[in-house]
């Protein structure tokens, strides 16, 4: 007969183990509605999986994998990861660090002696986390006119090298695509290799990642999920990109099974030292001695108070996003055949929940008087001059940090705003006759003092017949391969560069527009007859001509 505390061990046991298959079902409940709302089963789709401990607790796909075909998608199928192709990249620096043959505080011109530096010193480690000040090619106007053109690494580099830097080396951080291009170039210096062959020798075979690849358009890669665009009226295919393109900085195919794999050989030092990932991990720091929390092809953030680590992608058709929890050892991924939706906050908000530590549902708002918002309207100056604008519009309170995007903020107290996305938020108060913004965002946070800067003033859209708008409508190359087109519709009018979504635009003159989610202006040009001949585009201090060819 068994020992009373015997009996209470297996009971306790059971309660255990019923608790956390009760918890384990609650989550994929939670997850399963949450994702089957976002991608619904005749429109693209989702791989999605969550792992506890290395092992997969939830792994399920939802959406079409092919529309056309109307194969609905797996969790086998294949994606382009985008940017997620960085800590690739990353990590076969710190392989080849650790085997002595470079170090990342090696300048570049070590490896490539002849790219023109113009009297900078500019380090491996500066590539590995955005601070070169080298111009990303992707930014560049040029780039729409390459996206078809197989190129070299070397084609490539000559593409951006003569460019002006956008700021010393080290002193600032901005996300930049040309670093990660003279990596995976200054590895196949290093090891005589390709970039595609030393990544699938040395990591994909060597940890049985069979389902990942160097990518290609024209390999035959099965169970590949094609990729869309969503404009106006609907899903298109993805403009086509030449995976040369993308080499170390974005252009590896995978899987989330694949990729879980990936992530269990960096959690247990499988291809690099601890003391290697730990520097890829933790972040950097500027000249300064400012802290940025990108280290190498991987971010340090803060959800809901716990610590990850992780990088998002994104290509034409694709978006994808991983997150990695090393205190409670859970790991999300997200992949998705549409570069259409935001999968890193979606998958940011899945891997709340597995955490335990759901992000606040906007849903679950209050509602206060215009008497209450109204108090926090105005001018916020933080740190290094940054200026966020709080406004008030048709009963919603907004925020909009300088020269970017105006986002609606959410009640839950009468000082308390979170944004959409539940990352971010805003405490307000007032002290002495002055208001207080207190930003909360990656576990941090910053006050902002009042200020009487004035808040740009929004441009008032004018109405156009329909007639007028007509007019417009056409192609307009701004250079080779590189097109605007217009299209109108319902008193409407819509501008889309080459791989780029289609955006409206507004009407400020009769043949002068305004976009909205971007600071920029199409001023159409006409001939003496009145004919529209030709377009000029306004962005980032830059004049470009187009001329109307369609």
């Amino acid at each position: 007969m068994k020992s009373s505390t015997s009996i209470k061990i297996v009971f306790l046991l059971f309660t255990l183990l019923r608790f956390t298959s009760v918890n384990s079902q609650s989550l994929e409940q939670k997850v399963d509605a949450y994702l089957k709302s976002s991608y619904p089963s005749d429109g693209p789709g989702v791989s999605f999986l969550i792992a506890k401990d290395g092992k997969p607790i939830y792994q399920k796909a939802f959406g079409m994998a092919n529309m056309e075909l109307k194969i609905p998608m797996n969790k086998n199928n294949v994606f382009e990861i985008g940017s997620i192709t960085k800590q690739f990249t990353a990590v076969a620096i710190l392989m080849l660090e650790e085997q002595g043959k470079l170090k990342v505080e090696d300048e570049i011109t070590k490896y490539i002696p002849d790219y023109p530096t113009n009297g900078k010193i500019i380090t491996l480690h500066q590539l590995l986390n955005h601070t070169s000040g080298i111009k990303s090619y992707t930014s560049m106007m040029n780039f729409l006119s390459i996206t078809r053109k197989d190129m070299s690494p070397k084609e490539l580099i000559d593409v951006f090298k003569n460019e002006s830097m956008d700021f010393d080396p080290g002193e600032q951080f901005l996300y930049n695509n040309s670093g990660y291009i003279l990596l995976g170039y200054i590895i196949e210096v290093v090891s005589g290799q390709t970039y595609a062959d030393f990544i699938e020798n040395n990591i994909f075979n060597k940890l049985g990642m069979n389902a990942s690849y160097y990518g290609s358009k024209k390999k035959l890669i099965s169970q590949r999920a094609s990729g869309y665009s969503k404009f106006e009226n609907g899903y298109a295919n993805a403009d086509y990109l030449s995976l040369t393109l993308p080499y170390a900085a974005g252009s590896i195919m995978s899987t989330t099974g694949d990729l879980l794999i990936w992530q269990n050989a960096l959690n247990n030092h499988v291809l690099i030292s601890k003391a290697s990932y730990e520097k890829a991990i933790h972040g950097s720091t500027l000249n300064s001695g400012e802290h940025i929390n990108y280290g190498y092809g991987l971010s340090d953030v803060a959800i809901n108070g716990s610590k990850s680590i992780q990088h998002g992608g994104g290509i034409f058709g694709y978006t994808t996003m991983g997150i990695y929890f090393p205190e409670e050892k859970i790991f999300v991924s997200g992949l998705t055949n549409c570069d259409c939706k935001n999968i890193s906050g979606i998958t940011t908000k899945i891997a709340a929940m597995a955490i335990g530590k759901p992000l606040p549902d906007v849903k679950k708002a209050i509602k206060l008087s215009n008497e209450d918002l109204k108090k926090w309207v105005g001018t916020y100056e933080f740190d290094n001059a940054i200026l966020r604008f709080i406004t008030l519009e048709n009963g919603k309170l907004y925020s909009q940090r300088e020269r970017s995007a105006k986002l609606e903020i959410f009640p839950f107290t009468k000082t308390h705003f979170i944004f959409e996305d539940g990352m971010n938020s805003y405490e307000f108060s007032e002290k002495e006759g002055l208001k207080y913004a207190a930003f909360a965002t990656d576990g941090k946070t910053i006050i902002g003092k009042e200020s009487n800067k004035l808040a740009p003033v929004e441009k008032t859209a004018i109405q156009l017949p329909e007639t007028i708008l007509l007019k417009y409508v056409g192609k307009y190359e701004l250079g080779p391969g590189a097109l605007m087109e217009i299209s109108a519709a319902a008193n409407q009018i819509f501008a889309q560069l080459t791989g780029q979504p289609q955006f409206e635009i507004f009407a400020e003159k009769e043949d002068s527009f305004f976009l909205k989610v971007v600071e920029a202006q199409v001023v159409f040009n006409k001939d003496q007859n009145g004919n529209v001949i030709g377009l000029t585009l306004f962005q980032n201090g830059r004049e470009i001509p187009a001329k109307k060819i369609e």
